[in-house]
């Protein structure tokens, strides 16, 4: 490794992971291989059952559908070589592979909370302009959000990895974290990064501050709003609007916690990734399902259909 100190050719990045001992990796993957599986496997169902159904034709679902879509790309940018690095002794990437990884990472993230944001406006009209909402909420109207959201995570990936690209990688190659992000990646550039790392945290935080804004305000909005509903109208609408602001605060919480601060000691940074990369994307189809009794239902209805035809 001394002859590529001189120059810009470090082409293979080594990964500490989250733990060094080898025990207690096994057990991490004997515990994240099911959770990883259970993010597919539910966000995938949501998918499915969403397009057969004819019940769940409304915006709110068409967006959900989408938002599970998004769960499972953003999780598998990270989980699935997270997890088979656990059982390697020796953890690598190569530096092109580092930059992918955090292109789609960004990518997916943000795109997720453009969609979270979009989902609480499709609240907000529903149950602020009940009247006007399908000719607000109308097809095109949800296409043109959804490009809006994949067009917002292309752009903020865009910017992220035009900063990145540019920075000189010659010494160390050693990424203290279990999978490529910026923070760590900075550390190992043979240059001063607090220019590029106050652009990255501009461009992260101003997308997360202004979401987190309309999200917070949309709810604030609609509670306020409620209050003027009968009882049963306000509880269904409350049911629905609490397994949204369950996700975002899942999402946000840790989102926040590691993006809007200077980067400290990485171990909590690493349990905190932990949270939204693996736990969050399985939690997601939960509560979504859990609480919503239409998409319970169209499950029990779909699903008990191919099973009595006994298509298994």
């Amino acid at each position: 490794m001394g002859s590529m100190a001189s120059t810009n050719n470090v082409t293979e990045l080594i990964i500490t992971g989250l733990f060094q001992d080898p025990e207690v990796q096994r057990v991490c993957f004997v515990v994240f291989l099911p959770v990883y599986l259970a993010t597919v496997v539910g966000n995938g169902l949501i998918v499915l059952t969403v397009r057969v159904s004819k019940s769940l034709h409304s915006p709110m679902y068409f967006f959900l559908s989408y938002l599970s879509l998004v769960e499972i790309s953003y999780s598998s940018t990270v989980v699935p070589k997270f997890i088979t690095d656990l059982l390697t002794e020796i953890k690598t990437i190569s530096l092109e592979g580092c930059l992918v990884q955090i292109f789609f990472f960004h990518f997916f993230g943000v795109t997720e909370i453009l969609l979270l944001t979009v989902m609480a406006y499709d609240r907000y009209v529903a149950i602020c302009k009940p009247l006007h909402y399908t000719t607000i909420m109308s097809r095109s109207v949800c296409h043109l959000l959804l490009a809006g959201s994949w067009l917002g995570g292309i752009i903020h990936s865009m910017i992220q990895i035009f900063v990145t690209v540019q920075l000189p990688f010659c010494g160390p190659n050693i990424i203290d974290y279990y999978f490529c992000d910026l923070h760590p990646l900075f550390k190992v550039a043979c240059t001063d990064t607090s220019v590029e790392g106050v652009i990255v945290l501009a461009n992260s935080g101003l997308i997360s501050v202004i979401s987190f804004v309309i999200l917070v305000s949309s709810y604030i909005i609609i509670l306020v709003h409620l209050r003027n509903h009968s009882a049963e109208g306000r509880h269904k609408a409350l049911s629905t609007c609490a397994s949204h602001i369950t996700v975002v605060i899942l999402f946000f919480g840790p989102a926040i916690f590691l993006y809007m601060r200077p980067s400290s000691t990485f171990t909590e940074d690493k349990l905190v990734a932990i949270f939204y990369t693996v736990i969050t994307p399985m939690l997601n189809p939960i509560i979504y399902t859990l609480r919503n009794a239409e998409v319970k239902n169209a499950m029990r209805r779909l699903w008990g259909k191919k099973i009595n035809s006994g298509v298994e």
